[in-house]
């Protein structure tokens, strides 16, 4: 990966100098003097690149470029066609900052003038392998039933509007003007959980047991407090 950059970089700068040098590696002093230095300096992050489902992997690497010739005139020179020409490249970020003293003192070399170029490494990663399926795909549905009834009060007098409730599966109804309700889609009555019935401040709560244990559709009688 890096290797590649490195290779990449050393191409770039033949096209830009010709037949100068090109080093790799720590800025000693024949690179100093009569080439250009391409030394990887540090990595860091990049943003995530995107496309498909799984995008490749980026980070960056930043060389520290400087450059050498028999004459500071022409070691300038050449630095400032490098620089601008990294500049017009569409990947190359160019830092300009100075490099810290501290980074000259570890190189073991005087200051001297360059700049930092990064440039975004990637490596892409393959796609899941998906096996077709060689044998046949067995489903198994939950059959749906319907739960109906009427709620009535004393006297079987049927009560509109009184609020029935399927709590586990979070299904509300109402009852019509004649006092009926009617879940269209619900698994089997031994899963559904308690049904819930409110009314005029009352409230009648019955088991998945006691469901099961009624008649179809159901007959729920709620208990109203005499006005």
């Amino acid at each position: 990966m890096i290797d590649e950059v490195d290779q990449r970089l050393k191409a770039w700068v033949g096209r830009i100098a010709g037949e100068t040098p090109v080093f790799l590696g720590v800025p000693d002093r024949e690179s100093l003097e009569r080439g250009v230095c391409l030394y990887l300096l540090e990595l860091g992050p990049a943003p995530p690149a995107r496309g498909g489902n799984r995008p490749p992997l980026q980070i960056s690497v930043c060389y520290l470029v400087t450059t050498g010739a028999d004459s500071p005139e022409r070691a300038h020179r050449l630095l400032g066609e490098l620089v601008f020409a990294a500049m017009e490249e569409a990947d190359f970020d160019v830092e300009l900052t100075p490099v810290p003293t501290t980074v000259w003192a570890g190189l073991r070399v005087a200051p001297r003038p360059g700049f930092r170029l990064r440039v975004p490494v990637r490596r892409d990663r393959p796609q899941p392998v998906v096996h077709r399926v060689r044998f046949p795909l067995v489903t198994q549905s939950v059959p749906a039933e319907v739960l109906a009834g009427c709620v009535v009060g004393p006297g079987d007098i049927p009560i509109p509007g009184a609020l029935v409730e399927l709590p586990s599966l979070k299904l509300t109804t109402r009852t019509d003007a004649r006092g009926c309700f009617r879940f269209p889609r619900v698994p089997p009555v031994a899963t559904l959980g308690r049904l819930e019935v409110r009314a005029k401040g009352e409230v009648l709560a019955l088991g998945a047991e006691a469901l099961a244990a009624e008649p179809q559709p159901l007959l729920i009688r709620l208990p109203l407090k005499e006005e």
